[in-house]
């Protein structure tokens, strides 16, 4: 069953974001419009800089778009927020502290007592089968585990939206593919609102409610793909087949719209006038 509900809870209005350096500006993102609702599990998907991290920093209040605003229950990000915990595709966890340290940090920051602190990430770590690992330190233990330490650290502080960006990237097959179930039956328990960006089409398709797939930089939004089917997803069926076909199409012709960005490389290097076989 879906916990989504027909409330928007994260509104990005026209949002664009330029960065300027000494040689040049660059536009990350362009005139990007899109409504996330309350409990939905949205997956944002696109080529390689094309933005999709950008967006989700904005999202965070790590970064202010250059115009435009993001919005969250109807009022404006203003910088960062209880109401959100962001998962890195790094791990981000604190060498010298233990697994259960690490789990408890966030709610060190708001003030509560260690003992309780304590108690919520340990039952976490317990109900997250890392039980075993509390006293472990992040070097004494694998990479999926240091990810699923990394999302019990975000559920810890109990935030309505969960951010997401790529965490799963650096893991091998099998381990990813846990990984995503587990998410998957806390999102169903928990009903929070994920916001995952991913460049994988596969991911994308196990795991969202909707796609939004973005075009090649500027980023803009390209489509919203509605996925529309029950979890678990039988990846033979013919409805899911014809939902996959469509998001490989809409990708596929905005990796080809970078590619073609490319091939001014070819223009500037030969007229540079080098050649290594002579």
């Amino acid at each position: 069953m879906s916990a989504v509900s027909h409330n928007v809870k994260i509104r990005f209005d026209r949002i664009s974001k330029v960065f300027h350096t000494d040689s040049a500006d660059t536009v990350a993102v362009q005139d990007v419009a899109l409504d996330v609702l309350d409990g939905e599990f949205l997956c944002i998907l696109g080529p390689s800089g094309c933005g999709k991290t950008t967006l989700l920093n904005i999202l965070a209040g790590l970064l202010g778009p250059t115009s435009g605003r993001s919005l969250i229950d109807g009022r404006p990000v203003e910088g960062p927020g209880d109401d959100r915990a962001y998962v890195f595709q790094e791990y981000a966890l604190f060498p010298w502290m233990t697994v259960l340290d690490n789990v408890a940090f966030g709610l060190e920051s708001r003030g509560i007592r260690r003992e309780t602190r304590q108690q919520i990430a340990g039952q976490i770590l317990q109900t997250m089968g890392l039980g075993e690992f509390m006293g472990a330190h992040p070097h004494a233990i694998s990479g999926g585990m240091k990810q699923r330490v990394s999302i019990a650290r975000a559920l810890a502080v109990n935030p309505e939206i969960i951010l997401m960006d790529e965490p799963f990237a650096a893991l091998d097959a099998q381990t990813r593919f846990n990984l995503q179930q587990e998410l998957l039956s806390i999102w169903e328990v928990l009903k929070k609102t994920v916001v995952f960006v991913t460049h994988n089409i596969e991911e994308a398709m196990l795991l969202s409610d909707r796609i939004a797939v973005m075009t090649a930089r500027p980023g803009r939004i390209k489509q919203v793909v509605e996925v529309g089917l029950p979890r678990p997803r039988d990846i033979t069926s013919l409805d899911y087949l014809s939902v996959l076909k469509e998001v490989q199409r809409l990708l596929s012709e905005e990796i080809e719209a970078a590619h073609q960005d490319y091939q001014g490389l070819v223009t500037i290097l030969e007229r540079s006038g080098i050649d290594h076989g002579r």
